[in-house]
């Protein structure tokens, strides 16, 4: 898949031909997609365990007990878990068939890049998946059981309809926004953007780290702060890891150079 597109692609098809492998690569894709959900609903009482593992220590202790108020609550949490967890699943084979259908036209260095980002992408969705998992979901439930005494509110049954939205939200945002920092590294690699420009922005990525916490995390100041402050990291780890770039091609030297006055 990294071959030059001559090398891939000799000789040129023509655009019809283009077109019926369009055609096949989304038949591919939805036919992935597909199948994804179906073992994901399939697998959905542990998956519905699994997500209900964060509630489990007030649930042992008797504070609270998730139910379901509706006759159809069963069914509804199976189409959840197979609609969020087959795109979730299906996402490296649809990556892989617009792959084969898009790398023709690049060329190397652009194919060696996606293929960094998507390698790298999912390592880092995994990472964001897993901490919001096992260290941010578990302090959220008790931050909300915490406030509920607070105000005097004695909650003992929880709504599956309200509590597994609230952490597939969770979860998958964390997963979602670890991407941004590998983002920006990679169009800094491909040379759109550059350290300097990055650091011009930092004002601004600040006030957007914190704008997509509270937007993506649930109402709560500690899950925003939770969510915010590894972005900004992250951020400032994407400018050197650009700068490092920059310094080992000769790229930065040579801006410098050109930036000096004759």
């Amino acid at each position: 898949m990294i071959k030059n597109p001559d090398e891939y692609n000799d000789p040129p098809r023509p655009f019809f031909e283009h077109i019926v492998a369009l055609r096949s690569c989304l038949i591919n894709a939805v036919l992935a997609w597909a199948l994804c959900c179906i073992f994901c609903g399939v697998f959905s009482p542990t998956v519905l365990g699994w997500l209900k593992a964060p509630a489990a220590a007030l649930e042992e202790a008797g504070k609270i007990k998730i139910v379901s108020l509706n006759l159809t609550g069963g069914f509804s949490q199976i189409m959840s878990i197979a609609m969020w967890g087959g795109t979730a699943l299906s996402f490296p084979f649809v990556m892989y068939f617009i792959l084969r259908f898009v790398f023709p036209a690049l060329t190397k260095r652009e194919k060696i890049a996606i293929l960094f980002f998507l390698l790298c992408g999912t390592a880092f969705f995994g990472v964001g998946v897993t901490f919001a998992y096992g260290q941010l979901a578990p302090n959220v439930v008790r931050f909300f059981d915490v406030v509920n005494g607070w105000v005097g509110l004695n909650v003992t049954e929880v709504q599956i309809e309200n509590y597994v939205p609230l952490i597939l939200k969770l979860i998958l945002a964390f997963g979602l926004v670890f991407q941004v920092p590998l983002l920006l590294f990679v169009l800094g690699w491909l040379g759109v953007i550059t350290s300097d420009s990055l650091r011009r922005w930092r004002r601004f990525a600040i006030v957007l780290a914190f704008f997509l916490g509270m937007v993506l995390t649930p109402p709560d100041p500690m899950s925003q702060l939770l969510m915010a402050i590894p972005l900004i990291l992250l951020y400032e780890v994407s400018i050197w890891g650009v700068y490092f770039k920059e310094t080992c091609t000769g790229e930065h030297s040579s801006k410098k150079k050109d930036g000096e006055p004759a």
